[in-house]
């Protein structure tokens, strides 16, 4: 998710201060996305210097900040064209099991136990938060616990796939898969 985005997008509403931008998008995520003040103030720094925002006014060191042309601009922008994904970015579960494949001693089955169940706790949690939502008013929040859902559905699917792959592999079974060295060396690289 882009944060600069998001709080250009807030600014477009109205002028808002660091702090009340923070509160404002966690708000918008259902505090799912927490955001530290320091680093709305860097985003906000970086987009006055990309003259994108301006600083409105400042009285006993608040500084009230709003949105440019330019800003408007690149909101529009961003709201008229699909989101980048960019690079892959370094997955921590396929790293985990990527090293118990190739590391003797680790049960790759309880691994993929441990994160399955992990995953089984967060989806219970967002489909309690679903059903406790007040109504069809807060779609935004409804939208984003959706997405959670799926992403958590999808990626527990992702690790019966990878189960069944190593099992069928024999990899399970304490035997070093042929591609294990590569594997080691990938993961090796990406951990430096």
């Amino acid at each position: 998710m882009s944060v600069s985005m998001s709080l250009l997008a807030m600014l477009e509403e109205r002028s808002m201060y660091g702090l009340e931008l923070k509160n404002v998008f966690e708000e918008s995520t259902g505090g799912v996305w927490p955001l530290n003040v320091g680093q709305v103030y860097t985003t906000i720094s970086r987009l006055e210097r990309d003259g994108l925002v301006a600083l409105r006014s400042e009285s006993d060191g608040q500084k009230l900040y709003a949105i440019t042309d330019a800003g408007r601009d690149r909101v529009a922008g961003w709201f008229r064209h699909p989101s980048r994904k960019g690079a892959v970015a370094r997955d921590e579960i396929v790293l985990k099991l990527s090293l118990a494949l190739v590391k003797p001693g680790v049960d790759v089955g309880a691994v993929i136990q441990l994160e399955r169940r992990a995953l089984l706790e967060q989806l219970q949690e967002y489909t309690r938060l679903k059903s406790d939502a007040p109504s069809e008013q807060d779609l935004g929040w409804l939208i984003l616990l959706d997405s959670f859902i799926f992403k958590i559905e999808a990626r527990v699917r992702w690790l019966d796939s990878c189960e069944a792959r190593i099992i069928r592999s024999g990899a399970a079974a304490g035997r070093r898969p042929r591609w294990a060295s590569a594997v080691a060396d990938h993961v090796e690289s990406e951990v430096r």
